[in-house]
């Protein structure tokens, strides 16, 4: 093993013994709960839009079409509709040289989710900043007083930055412990999108994603020309079930942002089914959802990474 190497290993090591060290701190985490899917199964949440869009809330299971790598389920196993769910949010501010002009305004967008959005008898939330290494503000709360003040203490520190280290940790010792088929799980992402101290790839971060069943959101701060900022962050949302919004737009755009966010997550369709063909090769399958000609745009991940042997 080679020089460069080990030092790869003993980073991400590193990483996720402060995540568990974040994870042993939380002292109002909702109760642990995983559903239990076969390894052959996949289970896929989404949200559906009319023309107005508004949420439909009676489609079928004989009205859509499923497709996997282009080809229909062998089998569905189940397929729900869940309406009102309680949302479990993850605000996550990048607060890394790059991100300065920004904090203010993310700041500003984060404080209006938890006061007009979050529900204090079924909603909780947590906030974390980052940089190269990330720092847990506020455990999980449904108070929007503690999460604002958590969320202006905030700040800037000159670092670099670990975007998908973070998604991962988050993902596997904050949403992992959630049942995720009972509340509607999300990242509030405020970044560039500029990585430049990950050891973990896009695919893992993603991967751990699917698992907890955890969309992006993300407000997206100007990159620098040339950057490969918004294309990350544009995969992180579009492979998760997310979106990506513009963070410098006006107060009522932001407030039509964080509406469609909540819609998306309190009302959804739930569907576990066997593909024709899986192989543990750990190849990326798209997923397609086709709606009938009533609906405007079906919210789903874009696809899922097959289990490894």
């Amino acid at each position: 093993m080679n020089l460069y190497r080990t030092i790869s290993l003993l980073c991400v090591v590193v990483l996720l013994v402060q995540a568990q060290d974040i994870d042993s701190q939380t002292t109002q985490n909702p109760a642990a709960y995983n559903l239990k899917v076969s390894v052959d199964e996949v289970e896929l949440t989404f949200h559906a839009t009319d023309p107005q869009g508004l949420s439909v809330n009676d489609l079928r299971l004989d009205e859509l079409h499923i497709l996997d790598n282009g080809r229909p389920p062998r089998r569905t196993v189940l397929f729900e509709t869940l309406r009102d769910l309680p949302i479990r949010a993850g605000i996550l501010i990048d607060t890394s040289s790059s991100m300065e002009q920004n904090l203010p305004s993310d700041q500003a967008i984060a404080v209006a989710y938890v006061r007009r959005i979050l529900q204090m008898k079924t909603d909780q939330a947590f906030v974390m900043d980052f940089g190269r290494r990330f720092q847990m503000r506020q455990t999980w709360s449904n108070n929007p007083d503690v999460l604002t003040s958590a969320i202006h203490q905030t700040r800037i520190f000159p670092s670099t930055t670990a975007i998908l280290d973070t998604v991962y940790a988050v993902c596997r010792y904050q949403f992992g412990k959630l049942d995720h088929a009972a509340s509607g799980n999300f990242i509030l992402l405020f970044s560039d999108g500029e990585d430049d101290a990950s050891f973990l790839s896009l695919e893992a971060a993603v991967n751990m994603c699917q698992q907890t069943n955890t969309a992006i959101y993300a407000f997206h701060a100007e990159s620098n020309s040339g950057s490969t900022g918004t294309a990350t962050l544009a995969q992180l949302a579009s492979q998760t079930g997310g979106r990506v919004f513009r963070d410098s737009i006006s107060a009522s755009e932001i407030d039509d942002d964080l509406h469609l966010i909540e819609a998306n997550l309190r009302n959804q369709y739930r569907l576990i089914y066997n593909p024709t063909e899986l192989k543990r090769d750990g190849t990326f399958h798209r997923i397609v959802v086709v709606p009938p000609e009533r609906i405007a745009r079906i919210n789903v991940r874009s696809g899922y990474y097959a289990p490894s042997r």
